[in-house]
């Protein structure tokens, strides 16, 4: 797998939603020509102007070493999947459907060669389901990434039962370049990684609201002033190392058997759900708001994924000293 004719030639985005065109922006900022395919009708004027909007908040957050328009200048957005003719890497970003999917995958593999690195950023679909549906289903992984895509270190690469261990290893090779700090998961699990771990902690903590031991507002704060004060620099196990691997041997045996492991999902969250509550974004979740403090979270979210990008570059340098 030749990393360095991925690299020459265009990338392609297809699905230029929040998360596709986010992606788009992490490319752009790493240097790359990208092809966004926007195939909803509709699209792609929308996309243009996100795209500006976006890259004006990559600049203000200083990671822009010329003016954004130069960046800009380096997107195309197209509605004929013929553009992708060229790329060697092409990312899926569209619906949590397998229809939808199905036929995204056909429209690119009519067009591209059959050496072209085809991607999801899926999070919910196994891997080795979606790769079914692509002719040489070796060349097909997941590239999971977290919003917004340019302001994030984490990137999760995810092998099907069929990719070719290599294609995830160029990929992890390209996400350095990207600024990110890839994880590799060698089995495709549903959920992958995060999912996984972020569900653990749902399930437990709306098990303890249920029981009346504690309130939605006590649990964030628990997780906003606790694990949002390390998880950062350290992760899970090198935390364990900091405090002492005895210490949590000991509560592993004692707390375990009293961890929930429901099946079911929590009334609470089946009651929202059900009327279509959908947080900030229809001001109906497990808050209340108002359409200005919808957009203060968001313009704070922003905010302070600018600060902690920086924050997390700077101790990863210091971590990779600590390693050599």
């Amino acid at each position: 797998m030749d990393k360095h004719s991925i690299q020459s030639a265009p990338f392609g985005v297809v699905g230029l939603g929040l998360m596709g065109s986010s992606i788009v922006v992490a490319l752009l900022v790493s240097g790359h020509r990208v092809i966004g395919v926007a195939p909803i009708p509709g699209e792609r004027e929308k996309s243009l102007h996100y795209l500006k909007d976006l890259l004006s908040h990559a600049e203000k957050a200083g990671l822009l070493t010329n003016d954004k328009d130069s960046y800009f200048a380096n997107v195309e957005i197209v509605e004929d999947y013929v553009s992708l003719q060229h790329c060697k890497l092409v990312l899926e970003c569209v619906i949590e459907n397998l229809d939808i999917k199905q036929q995204v995958y056909q429209r690119i593999a009519q067009v591209v060669s059959t050496d072209t690195i085809i991607a999801s950023n899926t999070s919910a679909i196994p891997i080795s389901q979606l790769q079914k549906l692509v002719p040489e289903p070796s060349r097909f992984l997941g590239i999971h990434w977290a919003e917004p895509a340019y302001m994030t270190r984490f990137l999760e690469v995810t092998c099907g039962s069929e990719t070719n261990p290599l294609v995830a290893e160029c990929v992890a090779s390209l996400a350095l370049e990207w600024d990110k700090e890839p994880t590799i998961l060698n089995k495709d699990i549903r959920g992958f990684i995060t999912n996984r771990l972020m569900y653990t902690i749902y399930r437990e903590a709306l098990t303890l609201v249920e029981e009346g031991h504690t309130t939605i507002g006590d649990l964030d704060k628990s997780c906003r002033y606790d694990m949002g004060s390390w998880m950062t620099i350290m992760g899970i196990f090198r935390r364990m190392d900091y405090i002492g691997v005895e210490y949590h041997l000991k509560s592993y045996q004692e707390l375990f058997p009293q961890l929930s492991n429901r099946t079911d999902v929590p009334v609470d969250m089946k009651n929202i759900a059900d009327k279509n509550g959908r947080g900030i974004h229809n001001l109906d979740g497990w808050y209340d708001y108002n359409h200005a403090e919808a957009k203060e979270w968001e313009e704070a979210f922003a905010d302070f994924n600018e600060k902690l990008y920086h924050l997390a570059a700077d101790f990863h340098t210091k971590r990779m000293e600590l390693v050599r």
